[in-house]
């Protein structure tokens, strides 16, 4: 048996057939990964995705309804760095580079994946989507930093303007009254540039 580590996963499981369901999920929990539920068609999967936000979707390519392909581009808009795992029976089935960049797959296994492999695809797969959340978040606090920056100058200039201090007074003013009141500065940059007739943030 596998140990767990930490790259184990939440896991949903999607496939029509109920030996492969019951299979996987045992597989998977032999493996370490903890299998969220397991369902069969992609409608069901898209809302029990949104539900219970899984680390990784171990999900067929066909399936009732919608296919697993249009399911996993569905889920990837909706839950942006979801670890999705393609898999399949059937060997001839072949994903384009188009569907599978729409579909956010990470890997594509073919029926009956070994246990090694499958334990590896979805541990990498976690692990990729996990540095792509925190590549996304890192670049999303970047933005909001020089937004906020941009903000505090502002603040500053306004300052200067009106009280005649130079710009490092004016900054102390906005750091000063930003401790006194135990907010941020930007929030303190925000209500002096709202003061301001006709000025917006």
């Amino acid at each position: 048996m596998t140990s767990p580590s930490s790259t184990s996963a939440r896991v949903l499981v999607v496939d029509d057939e109920l030996t492969a369901r019951e299979s996987l999920t045992e597989l998977l929990t032999t493996l370490g990964h903890d299998v969220l539920e397991a369902v069969a068609d992609a409608s069901t999967a898209e809302a029990r995705a949104a539900a219970l936000r899984p680390d990784a979707i171990l999900m067929d390519v066909v399936l009732p309804g919608a296919n697993g392909i249009e399911a996993a581009q569905a889920i990837s808009r909706a839950l942006p760095g979801t670890a999705i795992i393609l898999i399949s029976g059937d060997e001839t089935v072949r994903l384009t580079d188009a569907e599978a960049d729409a579909s956010g797959a990470v890997a594509f296994l073919t029926k009956p994946v070994p246990p090694r492999v499958l334990d590896s695809a979805i541990r990498l797969a976690v692990a990729r989507a996990t540095a792509l959340r925190q590549a996304r978040q890192e670049a999303a606090d970047l933005k909001q930093m020089l937004e906020d920056r941009k903000l505090i100058e502002r603040a500053k200039g306004i300052l200067m303007r009106r009280t005649g201090c130079s710009e490092p007074e004016a900054y102390r003013i906005l750091q000063r009254s930003s401790q006194d009141r135990s907010k941020k500065m930007v929030d303190i940059a925000r209500a002096v540039l709202d003061a301001e007739p006709g000025a917006t943030a």
